[in-house]
């Protein structure tokens, strides 16, 4: 069997390497060469050339930060949305181009996302109903994900504009973060009302625009390519055992709230009893991976961002930062703050 997800992956979640070639060109695009925070990052041309290699989306966060730094642009992400191709969603972006429709091409790369990327907060998902795009990103916000969810945002409205040949191809862009001052440049770009400060990250296409044919939908090579995306799919997934299931489920589940095993169960699909007895056959129970899952992503967020402790305890679902404190000093022998104060003199000692 293969290594099981959560054991190989960050907690937060990773992303292909094919996306740091699309911030590269979004950099060459402000005149700017991207490769010495590639040198900073330990980005090698090795890594680039491996299509199935992946860094950590912290890691991903920082490159853009600093990416944005270097040009001075703060709207980079819209960039990366102009200079996003189909071919770097990988397997999924070519099997969407040859898609009966626009919309159903859209549909694909987010539903075969977990072939270049994963996020703890969920995947993403389009409603068939609303003709509506959505997209989690790590919250609350700050200077290293407002991009993140600009470039997804740019890069499906790109697709859309590409298969098509339309420019108006969205009725309203939906954006969690508040508005920072650049309603005027997102309206501009998109084409249509943005709202900030939104309960989602999503897009809306417009009822024309999704029947419409892409200009190289192929029937057969459809087939062939949406096989092979669901063969990797399979693979992908078929690592994962009823703890990596439930390790998967519990980490949208706990901002705010500790969910409980009734609510892990629905989630999956089982019924309570089920999934007791399924943890027990492989000698979990439902509570040690609860805690397990909160210490991963705890680790990750105390060393990878700069929230303060009170929003990482709010992530985590647990009732207050006392709460929180207890639990990290049981977890690793020390305070959050003293671990992240020790992991900033590591970094800086190299």
């Amino acid at each position: 069997m293969a290594p099981s997800a959560t054991s190989k992956h960050p907690a937060l979640g990773d992303i292909s390497v094919l996306f740091l070639d699309v911030m590269a060109r979004a950099v060459a695009r402000e005149g700017y060469s991207i490769q010495p925070l590639f040198d900073q990052f330990s980005i090698s041309q090795t890594l680039l050339n491996a299509p199935e290699a992946r860094i950590s989306i912290p890691r991903f966060m920082r490159l853009g930060s600093a990416a944005i730094s270097l040009t001075g642009n703060p709207n980079l992400g819209l960039t990366m949305g102009t200079e996003t191709r189909p071919v770097d969603a990988g397997l999924a972006g070519l099997a969407a181009m040859t898609a009966p429709t626009a919309s159903q091409g859209l549909e694909q790369i987010l539903t075969y996302s977990l072939l270049n990327s994963r996020n703890s907060r969920g995947h993403p998902h389009f409603d068939r109903d609303s003709l509506t795009a959505r997209f989690y990103s790590i919250r609350p916000y700050n200077r290293y994900n407002y991009f993140v969810v600009d470039s997804v945002l740019g890069g499906w409205t790109r697709f859309l504009r590409r298969v098509t040949g339309e420019q108006a191809v969205l009725r309203k862009v939906m954006i969690e973060y508040p508005d920072l001052g650049q309603s005027e440049v997102f309206e501009q770009w998109f084409g249509c009302p943005v709202v900030f400060g939104a309960e989602e990250n999503s897009v809306q296409l417009h009822r024309d625009i999704a029947p419409l044919i892409p200009a190289q939908a192929q029937p057969a090579m459809h087939r062939a390519l949406v096989q092979q995306c669901n063969t990797q799919l399979e693979r992908i997934r078929g690592g994962w055992n009823i703890i990596d299931q439930v390790k998967e489920k519990l980490t949208p589940l706990l901002q705010g709230q500790t969910p409980s095993l009734e609510t892990v169960a629905a989630e999956l699909g089982l019924g309570p009893w089920t999934l007791q007895r399924q943890l027990a056959a492989h000698g979990a129970r439902y509570k040690d991976l609860l805690d397990d899952t909160r210490k991963a992503l705890a680790l990750d967020y105390v060393k990878e961002t700069n929230l303060n402790f009170a929003e990482i305890a709010w992530i985590l679902g647990f009732s207050g930062s006392p709460a929180f404190y207890k639990a990290y000093r049981r977890w690793l022998g020390m305070s959050p703050g003293d671990y992240r104060a020790q992991y900033a003199v590591r970094n800086v000692n190299g």
